[in-house]
């Protein structure tokens, strides 16, 4: 008697659209191999889409084969078409391939074919293609609608930094300012145009305003600084014959055109501080007054996150690699201070004298201006 394995694979999307269902499909492959007298061995299913074959079900099919010391030649792998099996028909031949040399045979139940007759392979290419088509002819449908709606000025996707996703009364989705990132954000904008920090800082600061709110990374905060976005203007990319181009958009901008484009200034290297401020914090008192030994350059100064903890370090900004633990550099300078204070009643001693000067450099004046 045959032995087989079921595979049963459905994804969210065809169980709405298609009413495609596990039970549904394992009800006609029991009632299959009730008729066909084969005897199952394993049910394996599956809720993921069939674009490749990372798919967590079948890969563990696939270790169960490899370590089976039974030979399973003979067994077969029943699914009910051949697009549960597989949308991408270039991995779907690979695949069939390797469930032979494992004495495996694939088989849909409701599109059989026998591949030992060589024409049955024009219409295995047609039940594997034409899911494959399918999957390719909605995602072009999706990426033109989706262009559409960027060109009408429209934002497509998730809300970026600064911007929350909604709905309005004709059910159209759009962007508007959050109420808490949207005003750091600008904040940020108008911090960097002003050219008296450097980024590094103002992010630091910024998220010292934000007080863990809002979605401040690294990573995000570069990203947007660097996006037309802000000022009102959405980006198409180029497509085909089509260049990409700038539209303006339906949203609500953060800044103008212009803050934007200072901003680029900056970033570009195009318009330099000429005196640059320091943002000391209580953990960094001297970041931005230590030079660096080696290129002479201002130190500044980070945590960096350890096995338990953070710690703080000066460094040099340039590839030199200078760096300091800021703990015993910021103790070394507080002892100085400590030593160049004036000792108690000295203070009293040094303004006596500093009196007792002024009064004598006014009576040199004055016999100066006597004699004259």
């Amino acid at each position: 008697m045959r032995k087989a394995d079921l595979y049963i694979r459905v994804s969210t999307d065809e169980q709405a659209d298609k009413g495609y269902s596990q039970r549904d499909q394992e009800d006609r492959l029991r009632k299959y191999c009730e008729i066909k007298g084969i005897t199952i061995r394993d049910v394996y299913r599956e809720d993921h889409s069939a674009k490749s074959f990372k798919r967590p079900e079948w890969q563990e099919y696939l270790s169960n084969l490899r370590k089976s010391k039974n030979n399973r030649t003979g067994s077969i792998l029943l699914f009910t078409k051949w697009d549960r099996f597989s949308r991408n028909a270039g991995d779907a031949y690979q695949m069939i391939n390797q469930l032979r040399t494992h004495g495996v045979e694939p088989v849909a139940i409701e599109q059989p074919l026998d591949l030992t007759i060589p024409e049955n392979k024009i219409m295995l290419a047609f039940y594997l293609a034409a899911p494959e088509v399918e999957n390719d002819r909605r995602a072009l449908n999706v990426f033109h609608g989706m262009r559409r709606a960027k060109k009408e000025g429209r934002y497509m996707g998730t809300a970026p930094l600064g911007y929350v996703n909604k709905i309005s009364e004709d059910k159209k989705k759009y962007i508007a300012p959050h109420e808490v990132e949207a005003p750091l954000l600008k904040w940020a904008f108008e911090q960097i145009a002003s050219n008296n920090f450097n980024t590094e800082q103002i992010w630091r600061k910024l998220r010292e305003k934000a007080d863990g709110k809002g979605r401040f990374s690294k990573n995000n905060f570069w990203v947007a600084v660097r996006n037309p976005l802000y000022c009102g203007k959405i980006f198409i990319p180029p497509y085909k014959e089509e260049k990409g181009h700038f539209v303006k958009g339906l949203h609500e901008p953060l800044i103008s055109e212009k803050l934007f484009a200072d901003v680029q200034d900056v970033l570009d290297g195009r318009k330099r501080a000429v005196n640059p401020k320091i943002m000391a914090t209580e953990d960094f008192p001297l970041r931005g007054f230590l030079k660096c030994p080696n290129c002479d350059r201002r130190l500044s100064g980070s945590a960096s996150k350890g096995r338990n903890s953070y710690y703080n370090y000066y460094h040099c900004t340039s590839s030199c690699g200078t760096r300091f633990k800021a703990e015993p550099v910021n103790e070394a300078f507080i002892k100085q201070l400590r030593y160049l204070s004036p000792k108690a009643g000295m203070v009293d001693v040094f303004i006596e004298a500093f009196i007792k000067d002024f009064n004598d450099q006014n009576k040199i004046q004055m016999l100066n201006g006597q004699i004259s």
